[in-house]
């Protein structure tokens, strides 16, 4: 059996029972380690688990997943996903790649940012697409998921935007001369992503992620340490959220009123958000 596990939002207890049931019956266990990111070190799973953990880069899942599902139809091999296992699409195409080779796959789900984001005080339900906003780079500054957040916005629903993660990159000098030398990690911050909205919105001109736009920060959601902080994109851009992992909602002006009131605990500046909410959001 392969188990695909989803280990939750922030350390090692958060895993199911039943997830850590299949961890600890099967014979090799991987952790994906470039979709996301856990608070801690794989050292303490393995403490926790009783298990090596063996990290498993976009490399090995991408292109060498024989070796993750050789002999899976025979013994037990767990793949564990930071949040649900149905978070990224490369766990899915794992998942096929399984069925293909004849090998059963049960799949284990947990908590991700896609459900936790309700902590920040909007309801899910009244969320549209969730769009990926990815590093800009001096030659490439890519605005498609402008069009995703346009759409949302004409029907008045919320945005969940989650912010790129480099791990193990090549510069493209190194991967131009086949030298597997590794960029240090790089997170996006709130501050980052917010920044490149707003240019976004200066070139383009379509009113949708505008200064005075309310949106939330959110870091490290589901730990101890969590932060949520809510105001315009432009006082966002000043807010410390410390360190990662970072994802940002854009707010719908659909926003109902109980929204409205829970997510004012949070508000960077609680006269100004009330001012624009009842202006632009809750009528």
């Amino acid at each position: 059996m392969l188990y695909v596990i989803g280990l939750g939002l922030s350390d090692e207890t958060d895993i199911t029972v039943k997830g850590l049931e299949a961890v600890k019956k099967s014979e090799r266990v991987y952790l994906e380690a470039y979709t996301s990111i856990l608070t801690i070190g794989k050292e303490r799973l393995e403490s926790y688990y009783g298990k090596e953990v063996v990290i498993a880069d976009r490399e090995m899942v991408e292109s060498d997943s024989d070796s993750i599902l050789a002999n899976a139809d025979q013994i037990d091999v767990s793949f564990l996903v930071v949040g649900d296992p149905y978070g990224a699409t490369t766990h899915t195409d794992l998942v096929i790649r399984a069925r293909e080779l004849n090998i059963p796959v049960k799949v284990i789900h947990n908590a991700s940012i896609m459900n936790a984001v309700g902590a920040c005080g909007l309801q899910l339900y009244n969320f549209g697409q969730t769009i990926s906003i990815v590093f800009f780079t001096d030659t490439w500054r890519p605005d498609s998921f402008y069009d995703r957040i346009k759409e949302n916005h004409v029907l008045g629903l919320h945005t969940l935007c989650l912010l790129d993660i480099k791990v193990k990159e090549q510069s493209i000098e190194n991967m131009a001369r086949g030298r597997l030398i590794y960029e240090p990690p790089r997170y996006m911050t709130v501050n980052q992503a917010v920044e490149q909205l707003l240019e976004i919105e200066e070139n383009r001109k379509e009113g949708v992620c505008k200064p005075d736009s309310l949106a939330i920060g959110c870091a490290r959601i589901g730990t101890d340490s969590q932060k949520i902080v809510a105001g315009t994109l432009q006082e966002l851009l000043n807010v410390d959220f410390g360190g990662p992992l970072h994802s940002l909602v854009l707010v719908g002006s659909r926003m109902h009123e109980m929204e409205a009131e829970f997510v004012k605990e949070y508000a960077f500046n609680p006269e100004s958000f009330n001012t624009i909410v009842k202006r632009d959001y809750v009528h």
